[in-house]
């Protein structure tokens, strides 16, 4: 497969994992009984830094930014497919999504384990077939 169709569908995989995580973050299953925990993450107010804020103000921000960054990543990944990026950039590229898989795999479930392990498959195949060229 071409370096540049892998990159590609990268960019795919990443637009639907910034989209999925973006509108989905926020969302809990009634079955998992944290009702309490979330009202309570929205109404405690604290000051950090001069600002009032709320622990529910930093989940969203975290999330939020998660999204803003799958979206970046998207970005890069196009334009690899245009403009190949030097190895030691592929390389880290590919290494940084493999870190977004372990984590993955670590903390959260099925649906971001698929993104990240498949993102992290076109990235590596991306950068090996660009270092034996």
């Amino acid at each position: 497969m071409k370096v540049s169709t892998l990159y590609r569908i990268a960019a795919v995989l990443l637009v639907l994992f910034a989209a999925g995580h973006t509108l989905g973050f926020t969302q809990s299953d009634p079955a998992w009984k944290i009702d309490a925990l979330l009202a309570s993450m929205r109404s405690i107010h604290f000051d950090a830094q001069g600002f009032r804020r709320t622990y529910w103000d930093f989940f969203l921000a975290a999330g939020l930014t998660t999204g803003v960054f799958y979206l970046f990543a998207a970005v890069l990944a196009w334009q690899f497919a245009r403009v190949q990026p030097p190895a030691a950039t592929a390389w880290a590229f590919a290494l940084a999504f493999a870190a977004v898989a372990i984590v993955s795999c670590m903390y959260l479930f099925v649906i971001p384990i698929v993104f990240s392990l498949a993102v992290t498959i076109c990235l590596s195949a991306a950068a090996w077939c660009k270092s034996a060229e």
